[in-house]
């Protein structure tokens, strides 16, 4: 036992705080060495590396995510691909193409529609000659294509009455034209088959020059590039409230003998859609009363759903799927304008009776 006078306590003492010293100078010592990490750089690196591994667990987990919908997208493109015979994402990507061009000549330069127009029809011409000569008829291509081109092209620049003696001058140019190689042939074709010629060329002309001249002359009025577009967005909702619906909860046929994948639920989709898009299209683009764009809505119905059923009784006729596969997706040009060419009657006849109860409101 020592007290504090002790010179061995103190010297003790003076020994150990000499080892403390030591110690906390080595320590220094070894921190300062190059190559060492401070306690801050090494607290930095753990977090480093622990942001580093979240991430990739995050990046992982997209990845999976993205590969998980694009797996199902696939599957329900399958799917659908297997019930109607359609590619989802290439129908979705030609028709937004398609879309964005129809905007572009309507909403910003309105004689640009006549190119889309001439060459829609022009096509369209081509596509359903080659169908019906595919089937054994007899069809003249290069007048059927002229024909079509100046009943469609002319729309623009004529009077109405003049309209009409170009459509019959179209007509009288086929038939002749028919009749000419007919009888410069000596193929001893039966008087039935040669009649049978001659009202499927001029049906060419009706059907696709003729109602493809009426959208031209509804373009040529005044705001009338606003009614194209309204009743093309009226029918295009048709077309897809039909396919929805169809897809969805179709279980009844409408037409089995005609269309056997068109359904009685498609079809209320379709009305559906298209009173809701006359109303809308109605009031806020063409200004219309409501109940206008109702009455607009239910003949574009009308109109598109014949339409598209008659061109399936006549490829049903023919023994084809599609007029063409120049839109995957979609089948040919006449595909996607079989709802939209009889819908011209509807909606120049309703330009005609509206516009002047919205001018006299």
């Amino acid at each position: 036992m020592t007290d504090a006078s002790d010179p061995r306590g103190e010297g003790d003492r003076d020994s150990s705080q000499r080892r403390r010293a030591s110690d906390d100078a080595r320590r220094a010592g070894e921190s300062s060495l190059p190559g060492a990490p401070s306690p801050d750089a090494a607290a930095d690196a753990d977090a480093g590396a622990v942001l580093q591994a979240h991430l990739r667990a995050a990046r992982s987990e997209f990845e999976n995510q993205v590969a998980q919908a694009r797996a199902d997208f696939e599957e329900a493109n399958e799917r659908i691909k297997e019930r109607t015979g359609r590619d989802l994402l290439l129908a979705i990507l030609i028709g937004l193409a398609i879309g964005a061009a129809l905007l572009g000549s309507l909403l910003f330069v309105k004689w640009l529609f006549l190119v889309f127009a001439l060459g829609a029809a022009v096509l369209s011409v081509f596509e359903f000659s080659r169908a019906l000569a595919a089937s054994g008829r007899r069809v003249d291509l290069v007048p059927q294509l002229i024909a079509g081109a100046v009943v469609v092209g002319t729309a623009y620049f004529v009077d109405s009455w003049l309209q009409w003696v170009i459509l019959f001058v179209a007509l009288a140019f086929v038939v002749v034209w028919r009749l000419v190689a007919q009888m410069a042939s000596h193929d001893g074709r039966t008087y039935g088959a040669v009649l049978g010629d001659v009202l499927i060329a001029t049906f060419i002309q009706l059907y696709v020059g003729f109602l493809g001249s009426l959208c031209v002359v509804l373009l040529s009025k005044e705001g009338g590039e606003w009614w194209v577009l309204g009743f093309i967005i009226v029918a295009v909702a048709v077309d897809t409230g039909a396919y929805v619906a169809g897809i969805s909860f179709g279980k009844h046929p409408m037409a089995p003998r005609i269309s056997p994948k068109k359904t009685w639920e498609g079809f209320a989709g379709a009305a559906l859609a298209a009173i809701v898009a006359g109303v809308l299209v109605g009031m806020f683009m063409l200004g219309l009363d409501w109940w206008m764009g109702v009455v607009f809505g239910i003949l574009i119905l009308a109109t598109a759903t014949a339409g598209d059923l008659g061109e399936s009784m006549i490829k049903r006729d023919l023994g084809i799927k599609d007029m063409s596969s120049w839109l995957p997706g979609h089948g040919g040009v006449l595909d996607r304008l079989d709802s939209i060419l009889p819908s011209t009657v509807a909606a120049l006849t309703l330009y005609y009776l509206f516009t002047p109860l919205v001018a006299s409101s």
